[in-house]
């Protein structure tokens, strides 16, 4: 059985920084697409960051310049470090990744989201 393992978050000032991690468990043959979504209380899931195999991402236009995603593939891992960080960006973050795990074909998986909270 596949599961993703989010770890990081917490409560931060504004301007401070805090890294997330996210660790893929269980039979897995292969890894596509990573990503980061973030849900704040009232609003829909909101994309935050892709990353793709080879390397290439892409940002929201609300966190460009302020956050990064990296990725593991040995370690099944994708991370998301954040800084310069607003009260606006406190909310739920998710990861998921695409993956083909050996029970069934590719799929996206999803971690269990963890708390980001800004303080102004």
């Amino acid at each position: 059985q596949v599961q993703l393992t989010e770890s990081g978050g917490g409560f931060v000032q504004a301007g401070g920084s805090l890294a997330l991690s996210c660790a893929a468990s269980g039979s897995i043959f292969g890894v596509d697409v990573m990503a980061w979504f973030r849900e704040a209380p009232g609003t829909g899931r909101e994309l935050v960051a892709t990353i793709t195999p080879g390397g290439q991402t892409k940002y929201a236009d609300s966190v460009k310049g302020r956050f990064t995603i990296s990725r593991d593939d040995a370690k099944l891992t994708v991370s998301l470090q954040m800084s310069s960080l607003k009260p606006e960006d406190t909310a739920v973050y998710y990861c998921t990744q695409h993956l083909r795990a050996s029970t069934s074909g590719w799929r996206d998986y999803w971690g269990q989201g963890t708390q980001v909270t800004v303080s102004s």
